[in-house]
């Protein structure tokens, strides 16, 4: 398996588990938890979406991108984080872009930049 396509692996079965973990537990009515995966672009995303008391719902939990053979964390509102678990599964640091910050913060942190 080559870096790209084990990148690809490791994203969809981190968000398959937390959509596993979190459907154990009831949504609001008229909210649907929906897991998408676009490999042809290289997007992810694990998002809610619908109405409740007349009010439209749309929540991105993840939204990961695969650019340039880097995992870019574009939104990221789990507890323990997506990045943590890319490197459990032995993601090196240098794969991963917390995309999230901008630009100028991220070259004081441990990740990749860009």
């Amino acid at each position: 398996m080559d870096k790209l396509e084990k990148h690809r692996f490791l994203v969809k079965k981190i968000l398959t588990e937390y959509d596993r973990i979190a459907s154990q537990t009831p949504n609001l009515e008229g909210i649907d938890t929906i897991l998408s995966f676009d490999e042809e672009r290289d997007q992810y995303l694990w998002f809610d979406i619908g109405w409740t008391s007349r009010k439209r719902v749309r929540a991105i939990s993840v939204y990961v991108r695969i650019k340039n053979e880097k995992i870019y964390i574009e939104e990221d509102w789990t507890e323990e984080g997506i990045a943590t678990e890319l490197l459990r599964e032995g993601v090196p640091k240098e794969d991963i872009v917390l995309a999230f910050h901008a630009p100028e913060t991220r070259k004081f942190m441990d990740f990749a930049i860009a």
